[in-house]
């Protein structure tokens, strides 16, 4: 049997800055400086099993993973174009051993050379190169705030080197595949936006380039059957993007994902590939991002869910409640039992019975033992949501929740 309430506690969107703090995921000091925020332990817990998702799914979809520097030569990004398109946004170059160096504002100028690293056939295409890395951009500080705009970056980056005729379909599995991460984590996109250039300096200047690829993603996105608006002036430099929009608790939004075609650093760092014909060709990059920058998608994620994050990202999963001190011994074994689940023990210590359960709301389960539980080895099982279980044996209880945060389940 389970009891619902009448009035189930809802959660709602809230700003991520203040919620945030509040929640022990995130914090700022003077010190450090503005736009750069420490993840606090739960905050550290949320990312690293959002970490671990994402490479987890690049895996399943043929994904390779690599790592790359942080500095970059200033040469190579003259090459790929970022220091003529995009050096407003980057930071100055170090002077180191008669060298310039350069905090790299992106990953793709270092994939591009991982592909470059050695000859490549066509039976290798597509070959998908995946890094979850740091990238560093100057921002402004009156737009920093909280982790939705910050200078230190955490980035989902991956790059597909791949065919003109692999371009598609590679360009919709990503799509696809962002699609179904927002499935997973409970987010809404506002718009799907497909980004193309403006006017001035800011674009490379190859409009056949231009054309090609805007041709492409508006293939894939009319093949999504999404709804999608056509915006100039929000193309990367060197190439349009499909960007999935979301809106923070302001209703201000931001790119969380994207899709990108690019033509242009394939042809700046001379990348090729034998085809089947015994000749050279040029292969096209594909640009996707599945949940951006593990800053800006954890702020969205509090703000969507109000910090009742779904059971398998919460940073506490179950909290074990004796009602008391006769119950610890209980309570202990039920936390041995819980080996598998990031669970935590509450004792009589911290306060009444009503006030812990008060202090655990946002935490998926709440098993609470009374004399009668502890006596029969059963717990009564609260969830997040109000809802109330009929007292199980404990094997059963913890059998239950590992399910649900095995399925990645947004249901309790």
């Amino acid at each position: 049997m389970v009891t619902r309430p009448s009035n189930p506690e809802e959660t709602t969107m809230k700003d991520h800055r203040k919620l945030g703090r509040e929640l022990g995921i995130f914090g700022t000091d003077p010190l450090i400086g503005a736009g750069l925020p420490y993840w606090l332990p739960d905050g550290a817990i949320v990312r690293h099993v959002l970490e671990e998702y994402i490479r987890d799914e690049e895996q399943r979809a043929g994904y390779q993973h690599v790592y790359s520097p942080v500095l970059g030569k200033r040469e190579m990004y003259e090459i790929s174009g970022h220091w003529d398109h995009y050096s407003d946004d980057m930071y100055p170059p170090m002077e180191v051993g008669g060298e310039q160096l350069v905090l790299r504002p992106g990953m793709c100028p270092h994939h591009a050379l991982i592909y470059r690293s050695r000859g490549r056939s066509y039976r290798e295409l597509p070959l998908r190169i995946a890094e979850l890395g740091g990238m560093y951009r100057s921002e402004l500080s009156g737009v920093l705030g909280g982790l939705s705009r910050v200078r230190a970056i955490q980035l989902n980056d991956a790059h597909i080197f791949c065919t003109l005729d692999q371009v598609a379909e590679e360009a919709q599995a990503a799509l696809a595949m962002i699609r179904r991460a927002y499935a997973a984590l409970g987010l809404r996109p506002a718009r799907y936006r497909l980004s193309l250039p403006g006017e001035g300096g800011k674009y490379v200047a190859e409009p056949e380039m231009w054309r090609r690829a805007g041709a492409l993603l508006t293939e894939v996105l009319d093949r999504s059957g999404l709804a999608y608006e056509s915006v100039p002036g929000e193309a990367a430099f060197y190439g349009p993007k499909i960007d999935v929009q979301v809106a923070d608790s302001a209703g201000r939004e931001a790119t969380l994902s994207t899709v990108q075609v690019d033509f242009h650093q394939p042809e700046g760092f001379d990348l090729q590939y034998i085809g089947a014909d015994g000749a050279r060709h040029r292969p096209v990059m594909v640009h996707r991002s599945v949940i951006g920058s593990m800053e800006r998608a954890v702020a969205h994620l509090i703000e969507q869910h109000g910090g009742a994050f779904p059971a398998w990202l919460a940073p506490t999963q179950l909290v074990i409640l004796p009602v008391s001190g006769g119950e610890m011994a209980a309570a202990e074994d039920l936390l041995d039992r819980c080996s598998g689940l990031r669970a935590r023990l509450a004792p009589p210590e911290e306060g009444s019975l009503g006030a812990r359960i008060r202090t655990a709301r946002l935490v998926p389960y709440q098993a609470v033992i009374g004399a009668k539980e502890a006596a029969d080895g059963r717990i009564a099982l609260r969830l997040r949501d109000g809802r109330r279980l009929d007292a199980m044996p404990a094997a059963d209880m913890v059998d239950r929740v590992t399910a649900v945060v095995g399925r990645r389940s947004l249901e309790l």
